[in-house]
């Protein structure tokens, strides 16, 4: 009895563990089936970030090959075989030394100072190359000093104009030990001071670190230079904003460096009272019918500014046959509203009318200025018996 007992508790034991077994068995092809998909996950997870790389680095390099913007014309400085440096508003360049510009373009046009343009000692050379020209000036000297300009070409076939708005300048200074301004071959240079125009004396020196002063002839005297009424640019000289009538004279200018002390060209300077306008006729005829054989006169009045001088010329019909022209002309002062003025006038003369005198009187006024016309009309009708 006991021996059954026994048998049929290892039956049951034996039948426990087997379930237990196939329970295990599925319980982990289930987690095996679960984990899969995480796995699918996480390499479609891990599939997109390496997709997002690999279009990140197309534009990163994409970026770093985009080709840069063009470039505007360019001007450099030849400075050695091989190297270059670009070059400012301004440059110095030792006396007897070689300048060698190089103007990114092609074509393109090289200005450089008047005197440079009127020698011919084959000192200066301009070359054009596939992208680029170049000016070089050998054995540089003091007088070469001033303003040199590269203009980019606009070509249409073979039809070429400089751009100015896309042209490069520098102010080259030639330093010379022997020389502090630009040599001159006039002794006296006569400048006129315009009344509504700012007067430049030109006494350009050829280091810019010279100290450069402003004197007066007679009496003899520093003028004084305050940056407003007068001022100094080293690359163009004095500038007089506003010239008045005290400023007319004999100056000239004083540049030093070091121990060295140099004068310029003498510039005498003449005040002209200019006017602000040209000047507004006004003409008018004795009658604008006359008879045959009767006397006419037509004038020609300008009111303006005291002190300026009016020139009249006058077209009229006999001038076709060749009559002579007789005029009288005057200038007085007039008020005007309270203004003191200037009435110039100028009356133009016809003795014994005859019938080729019909037609159009023509008065021009000129001035400093300007010039302007009126004119009006003459009959002729046959005497009155």
């Amino acid at each position: 009895m006991k021996w059954r007992l026994l048998l049929g508790a290892l039956l049951i034991s034996l039948l426990t563990i087997q379930f237990g077994h196939c329970q295990n068995e599925d319980k982990d092809a289930k987690s095996a089936t679960e984990k899969k998909p995480k796995g699918k996950a996480r390499a479609g997870k891990g599939a997109g970030k390496k997709t997002k790389t690999a279009t990140a680095k197309p534009k990163l390099r994409a970026a770093t090959q985009a080709p840069s913007a063009p470039q505007g014309t360019r001007l450099t400085q030849v400075v050695n075989k091989g190297k270059f440096q670009r070059v400012g508003g301004s440059l110095s360049v030792p006396a007897g030394e070689t300048l060698e510009l190089r103007c990114k373009g092609n074509p393109v046009q090289w200005g450089v100072p008047y005197y440079l343009e009127e020698e011919d000692a084959g000192r200066l050379k301009m070359v054009q190359h596939d992208r680029y020209g170049t000016l070089t000036l050998a054995n540089a000297t003091g007088a070469d000093t001033g303003e040199y300009t590269c203009y980019p070409m606009y070509c249409e076939d073979t039809d070429c104009r400089k751009e100015y708005d896309k042209a490069v300048k520098v102010f080259i200074f030639f330093p010379d030990p022997q020389e502090l301004f630009v040599p001159s071959s006039d002794y006296y240079e006569v400048i006129q001071l315009r009344t509504n125009w700012p007067t430049v004396l030109p006494c350009q020196v050829t280091n810019p670190l010279a100290k450069v002063t402003l004197h007066r002839e007679f009496p003899p005297e520093e003028v004084r230079v305050d940056g407003t009424e007068i001022s100094f640019d080293v690359k163009r000289g004095f500038t007089i904003h506003r010239p008045k009538q005290h400023h007319a004279g004999s100056l000239y200018c004083m540049a030093s460096m070091g121990s060295l002390r140099q004068s310029s060209t003498k510039y005498m300077l003449i005040y002209v009272n200019y006017p602000a306008a040209p000047p507004v006729p006004v003409i008018q005829t004795s009658s604008s019918s006359v008879s045959v054989g009767s006397n006419l006169q037509v004038t020609c009045t300008v009111v303006g500014e005291q002190d300026v001088v009016v020139e009249f010329t006058w077209e009229y019909p006999g001038q076709q046959i060749g009559r002579p022209l007789y005029t009288q002309d005057s200038i007085e002062p007039a008020n005007n509203i309270g203004r003191l003025r200037q009435r110039s006038q100028s009356i133009l003369m016809v003795d014994e009318v005859r019938v080729v005198d019909q037609g159009t009187y023509t008065c021009t006024a000129q001035n400093l200025e300007g010039s302007r016309s009126t004119s009006t009309t003459v009959k002729v009708v046959p005497k009155k018996l």
